[in-house]
């Protein structure tokens, strides 16, 4: 004959209470206000919780009482891989990661594909507001951000009104890249640029796009370089620039070939992130060019790589970056107008820069 099979029913905090003849309340404060009992009498409460298989009050009723969710969301418009491959994303989630410790917030990651339009992930996020990482002006998953009563800051771009972020002087950092070129004697130069919209382009890009990208970080460093290259009177729609849809180093190595090909006597490569600087960096020793002698490469960002390479860079503070917008929501509450936060960069003048090559130095080898 079969045997029946009980199984115990997990208890519940009024059982508990029962259990230990204390109110209910008292159970709740040995979990969420600890502070409230004496330490005796919690050790007595979670002891025995664990004897019956109290697994603790229910985080969702919790959350539904409180209307608290206890969690930051970040929302990245990358896939979700993106925040553990990427350098610079590897360090501002830690920053925003160490804001959340330091507030007792959790983390919830809400990735959303730069190629797809479905915002239910962020709809159905339970968090208590968003910190919005680098998305175009234009990206649906902002504007589903935006329609949820939470607190958003926003990292790096857009600039929107009444929206707090955290960013760097895009403009005035990448400058100092152009500057330092120009002093050098760099005249014929090319760019490598990360994605200017949500369409997908891996190729040259025409000045109209450049002035019409979504992405305005992207759009700030194109115009800032175009404004200082003009003043050392160089036409700037004769420079040939080379968009990336995709951020990785076979998409820097694969862009500098672009360039290289359409115009083997360029003395410069502006990259605009380090990730694309390292890929040119390969493209030009598979060449066999010198890099500084044969052909100048900067990057953009200070990641650990790109430093360890010598290359020439501008050094953003990315972990405080985080830091810094995980600090602007948890304080959300304590301020009625729009804060901005610029951090400050610095130009980090490698081996990878030098004046360029005479022309009739040899162009290939030593």
């Amino acid at each position: 004959m079969a045997r029946s099979m009980h199984v115990r029913r997990p208890a519940t905090l009024a059982s508990l209470a029962a259990e230990l003849g204390v109110s209910r309340t008292t159970v709740s404060n040995a979990y969420n206000r600890p502070d409230q009992l004496s330490p005796e009498l919690r050790r007595r409460v979670l002891e025995t919780a664990r004897r019956l298989g109290y697994p603790g009050p229910d985080p969702v009723a919790r959350s539904l009482r409180t209307r608290k969710a206890g969690a930051v969301g970040l929302l990245l418009t990358e896939n979700l891989s993106y925040a553990f491959r990427d350098p610079a994303a590897i360090g501002f989630l830690e920053g925003v990661a160490l804001a959340c410790e330091d507030s007792g917030q959790g983390l919830l990651l809400v990735p959303a594909s730069p190629e797809r339009e479905d915002v239910a992930a962020v709809h159905r996020a339970g968090v208590d507001g968003f910190i919005v990482y680098s998305v175009p002006d234009d990206d649906p998953h902002l504007a589903a951000v935006l329609e949820r009563p939470v607190p958003t800051v926003v990292v790096d771009q857009p600039e929107l009104d009444n929206v707090d972020r955290v960013g760097i002087d895009d403009r005035a950092a990448v400058t100092q890249i152009a500057q330092h070129l120009i002093e050098l004697g760099h005249r014929r130069i090319g760019v490598v640029c990360m994605r200017l919209a949500r369409d997908r382009n891996d190729g040259f890009v025409t000045v109209d796009r450049q002035h019409a990208a979504h992405f305005h970080v992207q759009r700030a460093r194109l115009e800032a370089l175009a404004t200082a290259f003009a003043a050392a009177n160089v036409d700037w729609t004769t420079v040939p620039v080379v968009e990336r849809f995709d951020h990785n180093t076979a998409c820097g190595s694969s862009a500098a070939a672009q360039l290289l090909d359409r115009d083997p006597h360029l003395t410069a490569l502006i990259c605009t992130s380090d990730i694309l600087a390292l890929g040119a960096l390969a493209e030009a020793r598979r060449r066999g060019l010198r890099v500084p002698q044969d052909l100048t490469i900067t990057g953009f960002d200070g990641i650990p790589e790109a430093e360890r390479a010598g290359l020439t860079t501008v050094r953003q503070p990315v972990l405080e970056k985080g830091r810094a917008a995980g600090k602007l929501l948890v304080n959300a509450a304590d301020h009625t107008r729009p804060r901005t936060v610029t951090l400050s960069t610095e130009l980090v003048i490698g081996t990878s820069s030098a004046a360029p090559r005479m022309s009739e130095e040899r162009w290939f080898g030593p």
